[in-house]
């Protein structure tokens, strides 16, 4: 059984991406398709479904590296600005788009606020672990490898 942190990254994102779409927790507010994603951008996401690839990155965020908190996924979601002739500068990721999509995960029962030692945030819960899970399982090559033979018989037999 493969496990999240096994396959490639972004094939899963967009796997749990899809899946996130059919919760009717995680969905975009009316002002996402006008805004920037930090302040290091220069023009808003042109995806129609970014707020649940985010959604979906943050999940997985959360289950490499929790308890993590708003500040940390503003680090991990911010990037260097062009400021025309003058050096590059880092910039953190909007602090109200993680906000809003970890309060929206914990709506739908996918994280939850912990504490371990002095390390306090969110961690993923056991039903967003199957989600991703079943997701990687989809992914994973052993998988792909058995349902490549499938394809490959059904061409031999259509050419004899």
């Amino acid at each position: 059984m493969a496990k999240m942190l096994e396959v490639n990254p972004n094939e899963l994102i967009e796997k749990v991406a899809d899946e996130l779409e059919k919760l009717p927790e995680i969905k975009a507010p009316d002002w996402a398709s006008f805004i920037k994603t930090g302040r290091h951008k220069q023009r808003p996401p042109a995806r129609e479904d970014w707020w649940q690839v985010r959604a979906a990155a943050m999940l997985r965020s959360v289950a490499r590296l929790g308890p993590i908190g708003v500040s940390k996924i503003r680090v991990k979601y911010g990037g260097k600005k062009n400021r025309g002739h003058k050096p590059e500068h880092a910039y953190k990721g909007s602090g109200s788009i993680a906000r809003k999509i970890l309060q929206q995960l914990e709506k739908a029962g996918l994280v939850r606020q912990a504490q371990k030692g002095l390390h306090k945030g969110r961690i993923i819960t056991q039903k967003a672990t199957q989600i991703m899970n079943k997701a990687a399982e989809e992914l994973s090559p052993t998988k792909q490898k058995e349902a490549k033979p499938a394809k490959e018989e059904t061409a031999s037999k259509q050419k004899v």
